[in-house]
C-alpha cells in the first residue's frame, strides 16, 4: 500500500463519520448558516437594498428577498464585474466562474474565499465516503484524470475569471498533482477536440485508475481511446476502478459507457454547479445523493407544480416532503441570495436529506398542457432501450405543433449507438411507456389532440457536430434534453438519417 493510500484510509473513516453526524443534524446547520449569511452581507449593496439587518427569520426573508434567476440578478452581477466591491458579498470575489448556462447564455458567478471550500471539499468528502465504505483507496495507486475546462484565467477589473473546473484545478492538493493528468499545457487548450486527442496521447499507455468528467465528454474520450487501441477501456486500463461523474443524468449514458469499458466499475455521482456544490453520492449501496447541508449554502425549495404561480411556497429544508418535485433555491456565502438554480429534485430520504435530480424547470414540453419533464422522458427511453435491446448516445425531444399533415406530436431526435431491430416497435413501446409516465400525455392521445410520438434517427456524432457548430463542445456544456419550442429541433433536422 502506498503512503497516499494509507493516509487516505486513515483519514476517511473519521471524515465520513463527521459528515454523517452533520447530515443528521441538518436543520441546526441550516439555521446557523442562515444567520451567518444575513450577518455577513448586511452591509453589502444587496444586503442594504433588502434590509438584511431587520431579517430575523425565514418568514422575514421570504417577504423581503424575492426569488431571482440569473437574469434578474444581473444588475448586481454587472456592478460586481465592473470591479465594485461590497455588492453581493463583502469585498471582491476571489474568482468569477464563467459558465454557459443552459437557459441564460453566458453567466458570471462569484466565488469568494468563504465559498471556495464548498467547491473543493465536497469532492474530497465524496471520495472519503467511498474509501471508508470500500476499505481501500486503490484508485490512488495510479493516474487520475478529470476531463475539465481550461485552468487559464483572465483578469478583468481586478477579478480572476475562468471556468469553474479550471478554477478548481488551481486548488488540487499537491499530493494528488503528481498523479494528475492531463498536463497543464494540454488542459489549457481551448479547442476541445484537439484537447481530447492530446489527452489520449498522454494517457494511452498510463496506468489510469480514476477517470472523471461529464459523461458525454468522457464517452468522446473513450471512443478516441478505443479507435486508437482497438481495445475496450477496461482492457486498456486494467486497474481503472472508479468513475466520478456529474453535470447530467448518468442513466441515459450508462449502457454505452459500460459497453465501452467492457465491465462494471464503481461510480460516484456529483452535483456541482458554479453557484455551489449541492450534493454527492456517499454510498455505493445507493444511487441517490447526500445534500450538502453544512457547506455555506442555505437551501429553499419551491414545489415545481407551483413555480410559475404568484402564491408559490418557499420551503426551508425542514419543511420538505419525500417524493415531491422541487425547484432548488440557494443562498450562499458567495453572495447569491434566493437564487433559483432552475434544477428540479426529489427527496428520497429526510434523515439524512438525500435527493435525486429530476430535470430543469425550464426544460419541459407543455405545448398542449401535458407538462412532460426530463425525469419522465429519461425513464421511458431507458426502459424502451432495455426492452428493445438498443443503446442511445444522446437525444432531445420537442413538440411538433404544426405538422404538414395530421395531428401534432412529440418529436424525438435520437442518436443510437445500437439501433433497435424493429424501429416502429421501439417507437410504439416508447410511446406506451411515456403514457405510463405522464397521464396528461396519455389523455391527449386518447382525445386525439396528439398522435403517437415520432422517432427521428440521427447520424453518427450529430450532437457533437451541433455543439461544435455552436462553440459549445466540451466543458460544462450540455445538450438540452427537452424544449418547449422548435429552436433546437430545427437545427437538428439537418442531421436526420435518410
Amino acid at each position: 500500500m502506498s503512503i497516499l493510500s494509507f493516509l487516505s484510509n486513515l483519514l476517511a473513516g473519521p471524515a465520513s463519520a463527521r459528515l454523517r453526524y452533520r447530515s443528521l443534524h441538518a436543520d441546526r446547520a441550516q439555521e446557523r448558516i442562515f444567520a451567518s449569511l444575513m450577518h455577513s452581507a448586511k452591509h453589502t449593496a444587496f444586503g442594504r437594498d433588502h434590509r438584511f439587518d431587520t431579517i430575523r427569520s425565514h418568514e422575514d426573508y421570504v417577504r423581503q428577498v424575492p426569488v431571482r434567476d440569473y437574469e434578474e440578478l444581473s444588475p448586481y452581477i454587472e456592478r460586481m464585474l465592473a470591479g465594485k466591491p461590497d455588492i453581493l458579498w463583502p469585498g471582491l470575489p476571489l474568482y468569477v466562474s464563467k459558465t454557459s448556462g443552459t437557459t441564460s447564455g453566458v453567466k458570471y458567478i462569484p466565488i469568494t474565499r468563504e465559498s471556495l471550500p464548498n467547491h473543493i471539499n465536497s469532492t474530497r468528502n465524496a471520495l472519503f465516503c467511498y474509501i471508508a465504505e470500500k476499505k481501500h483507496a486503490d484508485f490512488l495507486k495510479g493516474k487520475l484524470i478529470f476531463i475539465s475546462g481550461s485552468p487559464a484565467l483572465e483578469v478583468k477589473n481586478g477579478l480572476r475569471i475562468g471556468r469553474l473546473s479550471g478554477i478548481i484545478n488551481h486548488h488540487v492538493p499537491a499530493y494528488l498533482r503528481r498523479n494528475q493528468l492531463p498536463s497543464w499545457d494540454t488542459n489549457c487548450l481551448e479547442d476541445f477536440e484537439e484537447k481530447i486527442e492530446r489527452i489520449v496521447d498522454e494517457t494511452l499507455k498510463e496506468n489510469m485508475t480514476m477517470i472523471s468528467g461529464i459523461p458525454p465528454w468522457v464517452q468522446m474520450y473513450f471512443d478516441k481511446l478505443t479507435s486508437r487501441s482497438e481495445k475496450k477501456i477496461g482492457e486498456l486500463f486494467p486497474n481503472f476502478n472508479l468513475f466520478v461523474y456529474g453535470g447530467v443524468n448518468f442513466e441515459p449514458y450508462r449502457r454505452k459507457l459500460e459497453a465501452s469499458i467492457g465491465r462494471r466499475v464503481d461510480g460516484i455521482e456529483l452535483y456541482p454547479a458554479s453557484e455551489g456544490f449541492i450534493a454527492f453520492q456517499d454510498s455505493q449501496q445507493r444511487s441517490d445523493m447526500l445534500l450538502n447541508v453544512d457547506s455555506g449554502i442555505f437551501f429553499e425549495f419551491i414545489p415545481a407544480a407551483e413555480y410559475f404561480q404568484e402564491d408559490r411556497r418557499r420551503l426551508a429544508l425542514k419543511d420538505v416532503e419525500a417524493g415531491v418535485n422541487y425547484v432548488v433555491v440557494i443562498s450562499n456565502n458567495a453572495g447569491l441570495f434566493a437564487y433559483s438554480l432552475g434544477d428540479t429534485v426529489k427527496f428520497t430520504s429526510l434523515k439524512p436529506y438525500r435527493i435525486v435530480v429530476t430535470g430543469r424547470i425550464k426544460h419541459y414540453i407543455s405545448a398542449f398542457g401535458e407538462h412532460v419533464i426530463a425525469e419522465e422522458v429519461e425513464k421511458a427511453l431507458l426502459e424502451a432501450c432495455a426492452q428493445c435491446h438498443a443503446r442511445v448516445v444522446e437525444f432531445s425531444v420537442a413538440p411538433q405543433v404544426n405538422p404538414r399533415e395530421g395531428l401534432p406530436y412529440h418529436e424525438w431526435f435520437i442518436e443510437f449507438d445500437s439501433l433497435p431491430a424493429d424501429l416502429p416497435a421501439f417507437s410504439a413501446k416508447l410511446d406506451e411507456l411515456m403514457q405510463q409516465q405522464n397521464i396528461y400525455y396519455r389523455d391527449l392521445l386518447k382525445g386525439r389532440v396528439l398522435k403517437p410520438l415520432v422517432v427521428r434517427v440521427m447520424q453518427k456524432d450529430s450532437f457533437i457536430r451541433l455543439m461544435r457548430s455552436k462553440g459549445k463542445l466540451g466543458g460544462q456544456n450540455k445538450v438540452p434534453r427537452l424544449a418547449n419550442d422548435r429552436s433546437l429541433a430545427d437545427e437538428l433536422n439537418q442531421f436526420i438519417t435518410g
